[in-house]
């Protein structure tokens, strides 16, 4: 049951993207007053539907790889490096949303030390009977 609510949300998110890309593609075109034929346009939409698939595995390949469970800024710089032009924009993005953002006042927890985590783990408990 759970795999048709999974290909129907996969299907409905599939539309709505490429729908999107052709919005984009026609609005493109209409600015820069071109005609760009109904099928050209649709492989677009499909071209850039299998990109995203594609970059999104990428992207979470990238993130297992450094052991973390979410993509961060750096995955998705890391995915564009054959594009310098795009890297160095995803930079700039990125330092820019840092910028934004507030100053964490929040620091780590401490852990137990080593000597209290060794010590702790050499200790024996007796038991009599």
């Amino acid at each position: 049951m759970e795999t048709e609510e999974d290909d129907s949300v996969s299907e409905l998110l599939r539309d709505r993207f490429r729908l999107s890309t052709i919005s984009i593609a026609e609005s493109q075109a209409k600015q820069n007053d071109m005609e760009v034929s109904e099928t050209v346009v649709a492989c677009i939409g499909d071209l850039a539907f299998k990109y995203t698939e594609q970059l999104a595995k990428d992207l979470g390949l990238f993130a297992q790889h450094a052991g973390r469970k979410s993509v961060n800024m750096e995955d998705v710089i890391l995915a564009a490096h054959r594009n310098e032009h795009l890297a160095a924009s995803l930079r700039s993005f990125g330092d820019e949303l840092k910028a934004k953002e507030p100053q964490s006042e929040r620091k780590r927890k401490k852990g137990p030390r080593k000597e209290e985590k060794l010590k702790a783990s050499t200790s024996v408990v007796h038991i009599e009977d």
